[in-house]
């Protein structure tokens, strides 16, 4: 047990700061602090002494210089039971500090009021994480408390141990201390890094927040968590047991389509992370339906993802099938009402979700990829026809759309298309070949909708068969990615069935 003496405190944020205070007065704590704290602690009419008064030394430098003295460090940094610091500490007049309360600087919320280069950068805070290093060092003698969340166990020690606090909560608020100066040295190390336009420096750090530990990863016997990289999840469970890895794959997989499709229109389904049914047209009910009937066994269990608000009409219809997760842009009160009556279906509003310009990354063992996201916004710029036919206004328009998902499919992928909706698809084979087979058994098993088929490769035919599999099923426009030595002998079968074939100026593998 160490007892609490004097404590030096320097917060930001000073919501709750009284109740620190009270406990902290009931026993007899001397209160050293400065700036904005002094004062607040002052107002709250709780004896304090300035920093400044303490240390013998003025503030300079518009504040940039308060707490970084020998006073204060020697205070906070010498071993309580070395005689030597205990001499040193004597022979230069320094007292103990025991407890040191600090959070920092609101770097993380400047980075999203503003985009002042001058302004973020009087916001990295240099005292405060000082102190708490040299506080979280010396855990052994000293107490370092770093969040408002952290109040009530500091207050329930001092309580329970008239005053002092023990070992084990200091080992782990030093923990936690460190943790915290490495979270905020990474906010300030990736801003450089952006503001420079550096993705990829010599030394990559990241930081992320926990959301839930999961009940398991992909399999039962494999741990897992939720993380972000902002303060907060940006999507919300507004109803349903609680996500798992495996959902969580897959409501990201359905999210990176949707978010992808025109605004508030479409509809995508997902199962295993690859999409089974979307469709872009207008209407709530007929874009779900559409979606639905590209694979209506596949959605089974699966993850429905709706690029707007969902109303009560459409609910009788999601009622009806068996479904792991809905995500929408919210609910209307009615449809909540009728969808919680599935106690099990997780509800997600994803209205806040956006995808920014973002890294992707994977993990093998202690080795990790990492690439800038496949969310390419495409126009006609990017594709080039090369077949004497051409396309209709609706064609190029579907084969967009066909392509647009065929990149959110597991590669090997085809994706066949009528009226902005997908008619069939195969994904995740080693031969393309087998991939136009799956799409076409597809279509033909469940599509009734078989009017101007398109289609789209995520990479180059390297042969004229898969091309000419897809034509014989009645597909007669093609878009792929150019590349291929046999190019021209895929425009020239092109040519010779009257079909249109477009080239993008991209592929776009998912492995």
């Amino acid at each position: 047990m160490k007892k609490i003496k004097s404590a030096l405190i320097s917060v930001s944020d000073k919501s709750n700061l009284e109740s620190i205070l009270k406990i902290l007065k009931k026993n007899n704590v001397k209160l050293i602090s400065s700036g904005g704290t002094f004062k607040k602690i002052k107002k709250l009419k709780y004896k304090c002494t300035e920093v400044s008064k303490y240390t013998g030394f003025n503030e300079i430098l518009n504040g940039r210089v308060k707490t970084l003295h020998p006073k204060i460090h020697a205070g906070i940094l010498n071993k309580r039971n070395n005689k030597l610091h205990q001499k040193q500490l004597k022979k230069n007049g320094f007292e103990n500090i025991d407890l040191v309360l600090v959070n920092f600087y609101p770097f993380e919320q400047m980075l999203k009021k503003t985009k002042n280069h001058k302004k973020i950068l009087e916001n990295i805070d240099i005292g405060g994480p000082s102190l708490v290093r040299a506080a979280a060092k010396n855990y052994n003698d000293v107490t370092v408390v770093t969040s408002i969340s952290q109040y009530s166990e500091l207050i329930n020690q001092l309580q329970v141990n008239n005053g002092s606090t023990s070992l084990k909560f200091r080992e782990k608020m030093s923990r936690l201390a460190f943790t915290e100066t490495a979270y905020y040295d990474s906010l300030i190390s990736n801003y450089f890094n952006n503001f420079s336009n550096i993705d990829f420096p010599q030394k990559k750090i990241t930081h992320s927040n926990l959301i839930e530990k999961l009940r398991y990863g992909e399999n039962p016997h494999q741990k897992s968590a939720a993380y972000t990289i902002e303060e907060t999840a940006k999507i919300d469970k507004i109803h349903g047991k609680q996500l798992s890895y495996n959902n969580y794959n897959d409501i990201f997989s359905a999210l990176m389509i949707s978010k992808s499709l025109p605004k508030n229109t479409g509809t995508v389904i997902v199962k295993h992370a690859n999409p089974c049914g979307v469709s872009a047209i207008k209407g709530k009910l007929n874009s779900f339906n559409a979606a639905l009937a590209c694979d209506p066994i596949s959605a089974f269990g699966g993850v429905v993802s709706c690029n707007f608000k969902i109303t009560k009409p459409l609910v009788y219809k999601l009622n009806k099938i068996f479904l792991e997760v809905i995500i929408a842009n919210g609910f209307d009160k009615q449809a909540i009402k009728l969808l919680k009556s599935k106690k099990n279906l997780r509800l997600i509003d994803a209205s806040k979700f956006s995808f920014k310009k973002s890294l992707k990354f994977n993990s093998y063992d202690d080795t990790f990829l990492i690439q800038s996201e496949d969310n390419q916004i495409f126009d006609r710029k990017n594709f080039k026809v090369v077949s004497k036919k051409k396309p209709s206004k609706s064609q190029f328009n579907n084969l967009i759309f066909a392509f647009n998902v065929c990149r959110y499919v597991k590669s090997n992928a085809i994706v066949i298309a009528s009226n902005k909706s997908t008619v069939g698809i195969g994904s995740g084979q080693p031969s393309r070949l087998d991939s136009c087979s799956i799409a076409i058994n597809k279509m033909n098993k469940f599509s009734k909708n078989k009017k101007e088929l398109v289609a789209a490769s995520d990479a180059f035919f390297p042969f004229v068969d898969g091309m000419e599999k897809l034509i014989q099923s009645g597909v007669s426009a093609v878009i792929q990615p150019a590349g291929s030595i046999r190019d021209k002998e895929i425009i020239k079968f092109a040519n010779e069935t009257n079909s249109v074939l477009i080239f993008s100026k991209t592929r776009h593998f998912r492995h």
